[in-house]
């Protein structure tokens, strides 16, 4: 079974938890149900590396809002991770096991949805931020990207129907890509993960490439149990190309250059 996680001050992840656990019987802190539970928790979602100390589950999903510089509205959905020092929750050059096949499914569902959604980006972002340590699957869902949005709750309300149908169903299996390059909103991988075959793990952008070494790498392809492909963004790798390539080329990921 899946847990749902929201962070009680996250407007966008508490409207979203708000409407779902009407749904769902509360039982001590755990709100339950027949697919899922739902949580909502103290403290930041990013900082959750301790949720397995309390609550078990085969993965976490967590509602989130998203934020971004460029104020562009966007629906996002993505693996988390720390390439380098970490900044934003969980650990240094650490990162959490994807969710790919439930990532896949919800993202093409809003795509089919997307005229309810006209003013937004529906897009994946690079893995980036915590938690890191957890051991079983993890995704965030977000909804961005100003207060304005986060507060929508008829909004949070069309985003949050759409997880549920997700998180009550099983979803097909694809797949399952590693991908290397390109930038935070990667604009190839998401083409691939909303019309292609592939489902995706771990997307290490463009930048991250630079402090990619053996010893990451090991860990990135040990966290990417399913993957059996390395999508590759040819003109994304920039300077690090050749290393990327013969990092890859030490595994049986068959390489896919997009």
């Amino acid at each position: 079974m899946q847990l749902l996680v929201a962070y009680r001050s996250d407007p966008a992840g508490f409207n979203m938890a708000s409407y779902i656990l009407q749904q769902l019987t509360k039982e001590g802190d755990v709100y339950r149900g027949e697919k899922f539970d739902l949580v909502i928790i103290p403290t930041p979602a990013i900082s959750a590396d301790w949720l397995e100390e309390k609550y078990h589950y085969d993965g976490y999903v967590f509602l989130s809002k998203h934020a971004s510089e460029s104020g562009d509205l966007a629906l996002t959905c993505h693996s988390t991770g720390n390439f380098g020092d970490a900044k934003f929750g969980g650990n240094s050059n650490q990162v959490a096991i994807p969710h790919p096949h439930l990532q896949k499914s919800y993202m093409k569902h809003l795509w089919y949805k997307k005229n309810s959604f006209s003013k937004f980006d529906i897009t994946i972002e690079a893995t980036h931020h915590g938690p890191t340590a957890l051991s079983k699957p993890t995704l965030f869902i977000e909804i961005g990207t100003t207060e304005k949005e986060w507060n929508d709750k008829q909004l949070c309300e069309q985003v949050a129907k759409i997880v549920v149908e997700e998180m009550s169903k099983q979803p097909t299996k694809n797949k399952v890509a590693i991908c290397f390059g390109g930038t935070h909103y990667p604009d190839k991988f998401n083409k691939e993960l909303l019309q292609g075959d592939f489902a995706l793990g771990t997307v290490i952008p463009k930048h991250a490439l630079d402090i990619l070494d053996q010893t990451l790498f090991d860990h990135i392809i040990s966290r990417n149990t399913e993957a059996k492909a390395a999508l590759v963004d040819w003109s994304g790798l920039g300077k690090n190309k050749q290393k990327v390539i013969d990092l890859i080329s030490r595994t049986s990921l068959e390489i896919v250059k997009i």
